[in-house]
């Protein structure tokens, strides 16, 4: 009998810390757990998105750009070293495209060529690349305009210098810590949390912008918050405007929301198929293809205050002396660049292999860049 009521006090008493957590700022806390413990998972995977609600970025079904084909190109052979790379990694889709044409195309279950996966961080690239386009349009004056005099909420001892490149280039010197496991960090709070504008209301700034490179979700958050308000447009209109369509894309997009009808999760969350991840990296390789401004996307791609990081672009080389710049995304989702190749290779999953260095170009990038390299270049 006492065991019984020790079990019933110990569910109230259960009962009453999950009330309690429901109404504190830690709710999100639910939806962390069920979408990462509950599935097995250790944090956010590159298919979670079928859990959130998101926003249609619709493409033009009239006009999808046809790129050529290898007819070999599901069947091609990969190296040893390159498939147990992509094995070990538990890779979701594996591209490579070679002088504008789709050489391979490998998918592992359970992705399939129709599914979409998320982009994670590569959507900070896409979010600079937005912003390059709402300047060209004079919807935006410069990379040099204040975010204060768009979002005059933003606040702290450094806000008034700010500026939107300071966004783009992970130098805004933002109280902000990033973590992918901390449960109730502030990364987790903006991924899981329902309202991720309160959360960037509430990040003050606090170094000194343009001085210190420190990557920073809420940076490219702000720079979307920033674009919206500029525009008044939702970031998945705008990416449909300025392209999706454009460039035509296969299929629509999706962007995940903070809640129904809610604001994007700009610094992650762009759920695409890897065909049209691969079309940005088309994009990108042929200098904006009338869309972005080449001048713009060259300097993207060079050094800002890291020696591997520029305006969203990730820079890196591998133990080769092959040069490539790259979207990236947490588990490694992958845009690579190699114009010296004419190249452009991209891969999703859920895994990455950062090898022993330290370096911020983890091993199995430089694999899957090398690799392609050596197998594709000389066709």
């Amino acid at each position: 009998m006492k065991l019984l009521q020790r079990i019933f006090l110990g569910l109230i008493f259960l009962g009453l810390i999950l009330c309690l957590l429901w109404v504190s700022p830690y709710s999100f806390l639910f939806k962390g757990v069920r979408l990462t413990y509950c599935m097995g998972e250790k944090s956010a995977h590159y298919l979670d998105w079928k859990y959130f609600d998101t926003r249609a970025i619709p493409n033009n079904p009239n006009h999808i750009s046809q790129w050529p084909v290898d007819s070999n190109r599901f069947n091609v052979r990969l190296s040893n070293i390159l498939m147990a790379k992509l094995e070990n990694t538990h890779s979701g889709s594996f591209l490579v495209y070679h002088n504008d044409t789709l050489v391979c195309e490998k998918y592992f279950a359970p992705l399939f060529a129709e599914e979409r996966s998320n982009s994670f961080s590569m959507s900070k690239t896409i979010v600079t690349i937005m912003v390059q386009q709402a300047i060209q349009r004079g919807e935006l004056t410069s990379w040099d305009q204040k975010v204060n005099n768009i979002l005059p909420w933003l606040k702290g001892p450094y806000s008034n210098k700010l500026t939107l490149r300071h966004l783009s280039t992970m130098s805004a010197g933002l109280d902000w810590k990033e973590n992918y496991y901390l449960p109730i960090g502030v990364t987790a709070k903006t991924y899981y949390g329902s309202d991720v504008g309160g959360v960037l209301r509430s990040i003050p700034v606090v170094e000194e912008p343009g001085k210190r490179f420190v990557y920073q979700s809420g940076a490219t958050q702000l720079l979307a918050m920033a674009l919206m308000e500029a525009t008044g447009k939702h970031l998945s209109e705008l990416a449909s405007e300025y392209l999706w369509i454009p460039m035509g894309a296969e299929a629509s997009a999706t962007w995940q929301l903070d809640k129904k009808e809610g604001q994007e999760l700009a610094f992650c969350c762009f759920d695409a198929r890897a065909r049209d991840f691969g079309r940005l990296g088309l994009l990108v390789l042929h200098q904006g293809m009338g869309l972005v401004d080449s001048a713009f996307l060259v300097k993207a791609q060079q050094p800002f205050l890291s020696p591997n990081y520029g305006h969203s672009f990730w820079i890196g080389k591998t133990d080769g002396g092959i040069k490539f710049s790259y979207f990236q995304g947490l588990h490694g989702q992958f845009i690579c660049i190699m114009p010296q190749y004419n190249m452009v290779v991209v891969r999703t999953g859920n895994g990455i292999d950062r090898g022993r260095s330290g370096s911020k170009v983890f091993d199995c990038v430089k694999t899957y860049i090398e690799e392609s390299v050596k197998q594709f270049a000389s066709k």
